[in-house]
């Protein structure tokens, strides 16, 4: 069985919401998943896992949340080949960068050498609608299937 963590940033606990409404998803669909709070989580720590979910916060204008800094950081120069990574977060489009930081850790993600999933998933604050709790639940079953793509292409060619 594919294991997945779902490491995230919520200082307000919507991040950790989506967090929550995408695992659940995935788990619905027989899918092992482990929660982490990403200024707990390590590089080595993602070398466990085949699939990782990174979820943030944006701060201010645009900004990486503190919590996310130290591990942004340590995603620079990391080797995560063969890893499958998507990227998700909240927040506010009062602001002119919305959800900006789901947009840097995709970018950096790409930088490791793993598979990113081209799809972000974004939302407005809290994911208390019917529409955002759909948003999460798709946005999982998406990359699941995107997932299980990538893993018959790469047995395909082997």
């Amino acid at each position: 069985m594919e294991k997945t963590l779902i490491i995230y940033a919520s200082m307000s606990g919507n991040t950790e919401d989506i967090a929550k409404l995408i695992g659940n998803s995935l788990v619905e669909n027989a899918i092992e998943v482990t929660y982490k709070e990403i200024e707990y989580c390590s590089i080595e720590e993602l070398l466990q896992y085949d699939r990782i979910l990174v979820g943030s916060y944006t701060w201010g204008d645009g900004d990486l949340p503190y919590e996310a800094e130290d591990f942004y950081d340590e995603l620079e120069g990391a080797d995560l080949t063969g890893k499958k990574i998507g990227c998700f977060g909240s927040g506010d489009h009062a602001y002119p960068k919305f959800c900006e930081a789901v947009a840097l850790f995709n970018e950096r993600c790409v930088s490791t050498g793993a598979s990113v999933y081209s799809e972000m998933l974004k939302i407005e604050g809290s994911p208390e609608t019917e529409e955002d709790i759909n948003e999460c639940t798709q946005f999982a079953a998406a990359f699941a299937g995107w997932c299980a793509l990538e893993e018959r292409v790469k047995t395909n060619v082997s």
